[in-house]
């Protein structure tokens, strides 16, 4: 991808957003030398990474980069065999806290989706949580060794405090007694050397080695000879230190040195995810979608935004291209999007071919193209003596010498500059000997012989940007299908130019021309609506396979339950069978036992002693498995049609749906089976009641019960979309036509996972953010079917 197009689609700028996200300088390194990929591979596997990461920040919030810092420089250091600094030690440790801690944040339950490249990437990460440890123990801060690193240390340090207090007590006492010969009453410190402040009148009164004096000579600082010997003692404790202190580092450095390859591989590894996440987190900042890439190089933008733009007054457009046609020509007046639209396509290209999800509506698509030419903005240069149209042409031969099939080619008011007919016959020139090459190309022009040229020539589509002649401002909409139409005649008249001098102009124009206009009018119009509804049939579409997949997926899961539940009964019915063949095994043994000795012995009455065991035995059983299913309940004393019950013969609840007749019997309705039973072998379930008026009274309260608001500030995403969900089942119900959703401003994510939640909503027909007065952006006001 050539540097030009990165800088003029300012790419670069999207690339210092992505770099304020990453904590490591070189994770930012990563960032800044991202440029598209060079495979349709690559593109797919970094924009599926992305959207993992961005995954993984809407439910798990942020991931666990704390204590993680850039270690290069001391990796570097250890694996030449050198010493480490405490700081380059502490930040090893806290990296492989980071590797280990990563390993519990990706570790994901049952009925979490899967995030497979990440799983992947993190699972190469090897913890090493003994060095980890004992860097945690030896090191308190980046300036200090714990007491903890050895016992040698610790005593050292204890000594050196004690020597300490009894410096301190004893100068104490001899400024007591030489305060008159002092300038100040204190002592201070001089090279780590306890002196005192002595005047230098009285030099002789206080024997001791002379260590500094004050600027004017008034003040000598003497260290007592009575301390001479504590000081000395001090200050070879202090070496002590020193040299015990660098033992322990040379300690810890040996042990990183032993472990290098595999603290090298995991830092490598947490530099790569900080890169991602900073992609996810920027991307999450923009609202952004993972598109799918076209390998034919047709794309499909879908309400697509200039990222750069402020949200609040971004206009979103669609653009497509590469199916029916592989040349858009977009016209309309100066100011009214047409660049803008340029620069967007170009820039969502660049960003979704560098791995970063794009500011667009799902469903959307961009082609996989090895170069993006674009020529965009004056350009002219006084010291080159180059003029407009010549800074354009010297772009627009370089792009004609590069450009081929696997090209999109951006041309911002092609052909201007120079004479119009001479222009727009250049123009045509150009465009056609590019698409001969089979190039993607959108040219933006206000030539009309270019709006006939793309109206006559079949693969190339007229565009145009809105302009509403009422207010006389663009509404910077893209519409695809017609040419713009000339506004000049309708913007004169609104600026109160005389009806009769515009009725000249209008002579002045052949009929053919005015006609042709109108023709533009009733295209533009008839487009507008084909767009529209093509738009929302496409999004209706969307939604119901979505909802098909999610009540698939249900179905499923259901199914895997059911049958869990059928082999555990299977299990647990095999065990009961088992055990009770065992325990009849036995009695039969006995039985045998016992018919051996006869019945002259007394045989026959111990066997049907055993008999009436074993059938006591089952009775009991039997007995008491219906005693605990009948314990689950009340017995039914009244009955209503609906209502729920418990029949423990089935172990199952079941649905009264007659009343009971003469034998006291009622008919039951379990799962897909109708059964009569015994009113009184039912139990109450609790909280049962008739569901038909049970329904009938949620109808008649769901307008005052639901509230037209939820709110679900301090909640995690998960939560909220769940309570979200229940609460628009509920206002749907209720025929609420607006609900407000309170998330609350925050770090974003938990909007985020609402509106991608309202998306895909069987219930919401659109959504937006709160206005002045309603919450603002803490809220989001979703429209109910």
């Amino acid at each position: 991808m050539e540097d030009r197009s990165l800088k003029v689609l300012e790419f670069n700028k999207i690339i210092e957003k992505v770099s304020e996200y990453a904590i490591t300088s070189s994770a930012k390194e990563l960032v800044f030398a991202l440029t598209p990929y060079d495979t349709i591979f690559e593109v797919e596997k970094k924009l599926k990474e992305t959207e993992e990461a961005l995954d993984l920040l809407i439910t798990k919030s942020n991931p666990p980069f704390e204590g993680f810092f850039d270690v290069k420089e001391g990796i570097e250091r250890a694996k030449k065999g050198g010493m480490l600094s405490i700081s380059q030690i502490l930040r090893v440790g806290g990296m492989l806290k980071a590797s280990r801690r990563f390993k519990d944040y990706i570790n994901r339950r049952d009925d979490e989706k899967p995030h497979e490249l990440l799983e992947d990437l993190i699972d190469i990460l090897t913890p090493l949580k003994k060095l980890e440890d004992t860097i945690e123990i030896s090191i308190v801060s980046e300036e200090e060794i714990s007491d903890r690193a050895s016992s040698t240390l610790s005593s050292i340090r204890r000594n050196l405090k004690e020597k300490n207090s009894s410096v301190r007590d004893k100068i104490n006492s001899i400024v007591r007694s030489n305060a008159k010969y002092l300038q100040d009453s204190l002592y201070t410190m001089r090279g780590d050397r306890y002196v005192l402040p002595v005047k230098a009148e009285y030099k002789g009164q206080v024997p001791g080695l002379v260590h500094d004096q004050s600027s004017t000579g008034a003040t000598l600082f003497i260290e007592p000879m009575s301390l001479v010997n504590l000081n000395n003692e001090i200050k070879e404790l202090k070496l002590k230190e020193k040299a015990e202190i660098e033992r322990i580092l040379m300690e810890l450095s040996n042990k990183v040195y032993e472990e290098i390859d595999t603290i090298e591989s995991n830092y490598k590894i947490l530099t790569e995810l900080d890169f991602i996440f900073a992609k996810a987190k920027y991307s999450s900042s923009i609202n952004g979608i993972c598109p799918t890439v076209s390998d034919d190089r047709s794309f499909d933008i879908i309400q697509g935004r200039h990222p750069l733009i402020d949200p609040k007054v971004v206009v979103p457009s669609d653009v497509y291209l590469g199916k029916e046609f592989n040349t858009l020509m977009i016209t309309g007046p100066n100011t009214g999007g047409k660049t803008v639209t340029l620069k967007t396509v170009g820039l969502i290209h660049l960003m979704a071919l560098s791995g970063i999800l794009i500011p667009a509506k799902d469903a959307s698509s961009i082609g996989f193209f090895k170069e993006i030419f674009a020529d965009i903005g004056d350009e002219q240069s006084i010291e080159q003596s180059l003029s407009t149209f010549s800074s354009h042409m010297t772009n627009i031969v370089r792009i004609m010498e590069n450009a081929s099939d696997s090209s999109l080619v951006l041309f911002d008011e092609i052909g201007s500059g120079t004479d119009p007919v001479e222009g727009a016959a250049l123009a045509i020139a150009i465009l056609d000997s590019l698409r001969e090459r089979k190039a993607k190309l959108i040219a933006t022009t206000h030539y009309s012989e270019l709006k006939g040229y793309a109206l006559r020539t079949e693969g190339i589509e007229n565009a145009s940007v809105e302009f509403d002649v009422e207010t006389l401002r663009p509404t910077y909409r893209l519409l695809i299908g017609v040419p713009g139409k000339s506004n000049a005649f309708e913007i004169s008249k609104r600026l109160g130019l005389k009806e009769e001098v515009i009725n000249k102009a209008k002579n002045n124009i052949s009929s053919e021309n005015l006609k042709f206009e109108d023709l533009i009018r009733d295209l533009q119009e008839k487009s507008i609506l084909a767009n529209r509804d093509a738009r929302e049939a496409k999004k209706l579409k969307i939604d119901a396979e979505e909802v098909k997949k999610k009540y698939e997926e249900k179905l499923k899961k259901l199914d895997e339950v059911r049958d869990k539940a059928y082999s555990e009964a299977r299990r647990e019915a095999k065990e009961i069978i088992s055990k009770a063949k065992d325990e009849a095994d036995e009695i039969l043994k006995a039985m045998r036992e016992l018919e051996k000795l006869g019945i002259a012995q007394g045989g026959r009455a111990r066997l049907e002693e055993e008999r009436k065991k074993l059938k006591d035995s089952l009775e009991k059983k039997e007995s008491d498995l219906y005693k605990e299913k009948e314990n689950q309940g009340e017995a039914i004393t009244k009955v209503t049609l609906g209502m729920d019950a418990y029949l423990p013969s089935l172990n199952q609840n079941v649905i009264i749906i007659t009343m009971p007749d003469n034998k006291g019997e009622v008919q039951v309705e379990a799962g897909i089976m109708k059964i009569n039973v015994k009113l009184k072998d039912l139990r109450l379930v609790k909280g049962s009641s008739n569901k038909k008026e049970k329904k009938k009274r949620e109808l008649k309260l769901n307008l005052k019960a639901v509230e037209s608001r939820v709110d679900l500030r301090g909640m995690d995403a998960e939560e909220a979309c769940f309570k979200t969900d229940k609460y628009l089942d509920e206002a749907y119900l209720a025929n609420l036509g607006e609900v407000t959703i309170v998330h609350g401003k925050g770090t974003g994510i938990l909007r985020k996972a609402i509106t991608n939640m309202l998306k895909k909503h069987p219930h919401v027909k659109s959504y937006r953010l709160g206005e002045y007065g309603e919450g603002g952006d803490g809220v989001t006001i979703a429209i109910l079917k």
